[in-house]
């Protein structure tokens, strides 16, 4: 709370004010509040990462780094280690190669639906669509997987073939069986649909912020509305569809149900975004959890770490983006 203190006149000038800042008990009864509910989050995340570490250390001791560089998955006996072969690589890629291919089919849909919830309809269809829009990014993963399983992957085959037909030559979608069910495309096409609702909640509020002084302007000198728009608003709002599709990344890298019904889980590391193989992280984990001896659910706490750990780089990363983007535009 601020006060002002008035000091005597004085003959060199006005009465100067001498503005301090004291805070009463309730402000500070809401520092500590909103102080605890930071440090609790980082706390949280602190106790999962040495959790997941503690469960997890004796399958890094046991192959250190070729835990993350080899591709097979032996449980052996599963009474012990002796026999056993644990490695994460194929999955990796797999979470990688999946997630960067939802963002690039995301993209487009996530600048159009923001663009046009904001510039192109009128306030009360507007208020409506958000609402939807808000509503498909609550649904859960398990409808899209289940949609994603009965309904997309009967026609994304036929249009996965006829890719692989007239680019085949092209090492990515390129096949060694033509048999196209259950592939990256097919759950990239899911998650980028996941993806779309939260990412244009991001963007779409940053576009409404542009400045309309500008936007006045470029209308002035004689601009259509998508001048307008590539001159003023795509620029101001770099930073939100930035931050808005690698916030989609995070779900994406962590995704379960979704790519568990759309795609055939193989261990062996492949760039070719339609056969039918490959699998994730987090879909390996909901798989074999169910059945693992103990030492293999070491190893897939250690699967989970290092999910954890790239999620967080992810995310740090992003910030940092979005951070230099914000003062690139300013």
């Amino acid at each position: 709370m601020s006060t002002v203190t008035v000091e005597k006149p004085t003959d060199d000038g006005p009465v100067r004010r001498v503005i301090t800042t004291q805070r009463n008990a309730s402000d500070k009864r809401f520092r500590r509040v909103v102080t605890a509910g930071a440090l609790s989050t980082f706390l949280v995340l602190a106790l999962i990462a040495s959790f997941l570490f503690y469960r997890g250390f004796e399958i890094f001791k046991e192959f250190g780094f070729g835990f993350l560089t080899t591709s097979t998955w032996d449980s052996g006996s599963g009474d012990s280690l002796e026999g056993a072969s644990y490695g994460v690589a194929a999955m990796l890629v797999g979470s990688i190669i999946v997630a960067t291919m939802a963002m690039i089919m995301a993209l487009p849909f996530v600048i159009g639906t923001s663009l046009f919830l904001e510039y192109y309809i009128g306030k009360k269809l507007r208020t409506a669509l958000v609402a939807i829009l808000d509503l498909m990014a609550a649904i859960p993963s398990i409808i899209y997987g289940l949609w994603g399983y009965l309904v997309l992957m009967p026609n994304a085959a036929g249009w996965a073939e006829s890719i692989n037909k007239y680019f085949g030559w092209i090492p990515i979608f390129k096949v060694d069986v033509e048999n196209f069910d259950a592939s990256p495309f097919i759950s990239a096409l899911v998650l980028g649909l996941m993806i779309i609702p939260i990412a244009s909640s991001v963007t779409r509020e940053v576009y409404s912020r542009a400045p309309q002084d500008q936007i006045s302007a470029a209308y002035a000198l004689g601009g259509s509305r998508w001048g307008a728009l590539k001159a003023v608003v795509l620029p101001f709002g770099k930073s939100g569809l930035i931050g808005g599709m690698l916030l989609g990344l995070g779900r994406a890298l962590g995704e379960t149900v979704a790519v568990l019904l759309t795609l055939n889980l193989v261990f062996e590391v492949k760039f070719q975004v339609l056969a039918s193989a490959g699998g994730n992280v987090a879909s390996l984990i909901a798989s074999r959890f169910g059945e693992a001896g103990p030492f293999e659910v070491k190893a897939l706490m250690a699967a989970g770490l290092v999910l954890f750990l790239l999620t967080l780089v992810v995310n740090f990363g992003a910030s940092i983006i979005v951070s230099r983007t914000s003062k690139v535009s300013q």
